[in-house]
């Protein structure tokens, strides 16, 4: 980002929230439509899924909670509404496509959590919300596809929802560089701590 934007947003929104007590880690919607070439959403996204696994492990070892996320609609796509009638290639998420599927190297551990959602939040119409709070969790680590549309909607409504947001800039990917990173720019601004791999990792360790 340009020194002219970082001082145009400097004094108003200088914020840091930093790690809380309790994280878990989300994986968003790292599935088969965004890897396949074949698929209208490829992204080329390969280093970001790298990276979360990566966080994975460090999150098994350190025994805190992980959840996934996936889109899956009915035929048809009745129950995703507007945002299926915006955006036509959220077909490809029709229950029973493979695109809908995990990418090698991600298939969730049987005491992992895995939520289905319609719309771009992992918190929208699903019960993550009141998983984390059940668990005494205060924060959670974000990462996923892609980063202007569902962790951006994520993130917001994980501070809204009253946890603190960590969003982890090498495990987040989008089909461009430029709505990637000034997405990264307006969370780490605004709602969220956007930190690096390494950051996330040797705070697990440090668990």
């Amino acid at each position: 980002m340009s020194q002219e934007l970082n001082e145009n947003y400097r004094g108003a929104f200088d914020g840091s929230l930093g790690f809380g007590k309790k994280p878990a880690l989300i994986l968003v919607d790292f599935v088969a439509a965004y890897f396949d070439k074949n698929s209208p959403l490829y992204a080329g996204v390969e280093d970001a899924l790298a990276s979360a696994l990566r966080i994975r492990d460090a999150a098994r070892t350190a025994g805190i909670p992980i959840f996934y996320t996936k889109v899956v609609y009915h035929s048809g796509g009745a129950d995703g509404g507007i945002f299926y009638r915006k955006v036509p290639a959220l077909e490809v998420f029709v229950e029973g496509s493979v695109l809908g599927n995990w990418p090698d190297g991600l298939e969730p551990a049987d005491n992992e959590f895995v939520i289905s959602k319609q719309y771009p939040s992992a918190f929208f119409g699903t019960s993550l919300a009141a998983t984390l709070t059940a668990n005494g969790m205060d924060t959670l680590i974000i990462t996923g596809l892609t980063t202007s549309g569902c962790i951006r909607a994520t993130c917001i409504d994980t501070v809204s929802n009253g946890f603190i947001p960590i969003v982890v800039s090498d495990a987040c990917g989008d089909r461009h560089a430029a709505p990637h990173e000034a997405n990264l720019f307006d969370m780490n601004a605004k709602y969220a701590d956007v930190v690096d791999e390494a950051t996330v990792i040797s705070h697990l360790r440090d668990l």
